[in-house]
This record gives structure tokens, C-alpha cells and sequence, in this order.
């Protein structure tokens, strides 16, 4: 499919999350995050090769980690960091930390606007677990972050 300008359009982006249990990890984001599993392949031995999680308005990939995608637990840890919005950073929280996950910034109101905590999935990958408290706009933002950091 194409747009206005000729140019390829862009219809879906999703996060694939390389796991070291894939079964384990689904479970997970199902109990934490209320994910509803959309599919899943697996490969001869078992090994999940895609699965496609629903959360809310999202998706999310998850697969077995393997010779040519390693999990973030076998590199040290993740690199990104995924932004999960949600209408209570507390009890989702909560769910996670019941499952496994690990606080690495506790929820918490914040500057922005935000009340958000960052935690590690038991798999490595890392959330920003936030809900808005305050409806500020970019220039109130940007004032709150230059008072903070001024």
C-alpha cells in the first residue's frame, strides 16, 4: 500500500520481545498485563519462533530466544524501554511485581505530569508503567523539566 506521496505507508509496528521461556513469558504479560495471545507458531522442537499479544490498542511479539536473537538476560539486560500507558501505574504495577518483574524507579508522581515507575520483566525487557494525573501542556512540561534540572 501506498500514501499521497508514492512512497510506501506504514501499517503496523510492534516491539518482538526475544525471551528466554516463551510459554513463561506469554503467561506473564497475560497475568500482569491482561494480554490476550492472538497467535502463536512454534518451530518442531516446541520453541515459540511468533506469538502476537494484544494489550489494550497494542501488539506485541514475543519469541524464543535462539542462535540469532538472544534474550536480554544473556546480553546483560535491554537497551530499550517500552511505555505502557494504562489507568492505574499502581495495580499494574503490582501485577507485575507479583509475577516476577523487578522495580528499577518506583511508581511515583512525576514532574510531567505522569504518575510512573520503571520495572524489568522477568525476561529482561524494561516498562515505563505510567497513567496521567495532570493535563499539562509541552510548555508547562518543558518549564517543570528546566526548574528540575536547571
Amino acid at each position: 500500500m501506498t500514501n499521497t506521496t508514492g512512497k510506501p505507508s506504514l501499517t503496523r509496528l510492534h516491539a518482538r520481545l526475544v525471551v528466554s521461556d516463551g510459554p513463561r513469558a506469554i503467561d506473564f504479560y497475560r497475568a500482569a498485563l491482561g494480554a490476550e495471545e492472538i497467535e502463536r507458531y512454534t518451530g518442531p522442537d516446541g520453541r515459540i519462533v511468533h506469538a502476537l499479544l494484544r494489550l489494550g490498542d497494542a501488539v506485541i511479539a514475543v519469541k524464543d530466544a535462539d542462535g540469532s536473537d538472544p534474550a536480554p538476560d544473556s546480553l546483560g539486560g535491554s537497551p530499550v524501554i517500552m511505555g505502557l500507558h494504562v489507568s492505574d501505574a499502581d495495580a499494574v504495577a503490582e501485577a507485575m511485581l507479583r509475577g516476577g518483574a523487578s522495580v528499577l524507579y518506583p511508581v511515583a508522581d512525576q514532574h510531567y505530569g505522569q504518575r510512573a515507575g520503571r520495572l524489568a520483566d522477568p525476561f529482561g525487557h524494561l516498562w515505563t508503567i505510567s497513567q496521567t494525573i495532570e493535563e499539562l501542556t509541552p510548555d508547562e512540561i518543558q518549564q517543570r523539566t528546566t526548574d528540575l534540572f536547571g
